[in-house]
């Protein structure tokens, strides 16, 4: 079965505004989404997300337009190899999943992978991460740490939020989750709109 959500951000890391068309099914996520930002310059950019099984990343295309023109990327992995507009990048190799820049809806897969959303426990991962709006790819080492809901020590129910703790590099965020793993709020980058 898949559900459906259409969930729409104010972010203030790009002073604008983020929806996604998204479909959740087991382990599997595939959504499209159109941002408007006006920071570091106004820009536009729309993509296309597929992952599974297991939520892992297959591929994410990215297309951006700002005063300086367009730009599109192709990043797809493949048995753990990584290509970026059909080049191979080694540097990337290991990585699960992308992380495209200030947009909350990537930070989803590793944590339902890892059921980070239900149940405590941290896990290090390496990401592709894809900066706006000029589309480049880089490594991007980080950690999600699940903080204990309610009760020390219980499993969070599918409806109950939960705060995952996001730390890369010398940035460190507690992202508040809803049962399906998607950010209701990431303090300073963006939140959810009801």
């Amino acid at each position: 079965m898949i559900t459906h959500l259409v969930p729409t951000w104010r972010v203030a890391g790009s002073r604008g505004v983020e929806t996604a068309w998204v479909g959740l099914g087991e382990g599997e996520l595939h959504a499209r989404g159109r941002v408007v930002g006006t920071v570091p310059a106004p820009y536009w950019l729309s993509y296309e997300l597929e992952a599974g099984p297991a939520w892992i990343t297959r591929r994410l295309r990215v297309r951006a337009e700002s005063a300086d023109g367009e730009r599109e990327l192709d990043l797809r992995q493949e048995g753990g190899r990584w290509t970026v507009n059909g080049v191979h990048r080694p540097e990337l190799n290991g990585a699960l999943d992308c992380d495209l820049s200030l947009s909350p809806l990537t930070a989803t897969m590793p944590v339902l992978r890892h059921r980070l959303h239900r149940r405590p426990g941290e896990q290090d991962f390496l990401m592709a991460r894809v900066r706006v709006p000029g589309l480049t790819v880089h490594p991007s080492p980080q950690t999600y740490t699940h903080l204990l809901p309610a009760g020390e020590g219980t499993e969070a129910g599918a409806g109950e939020a939960v705060t995952v703790r996001y730390r890369c590099g010398d940035h460190t965020g507690d992202l508040l989750l809803d049962g399906h793993g998607l950010v209701l709020d990431h303090p300073g980058l963006a939140r959810r709109l009801p």
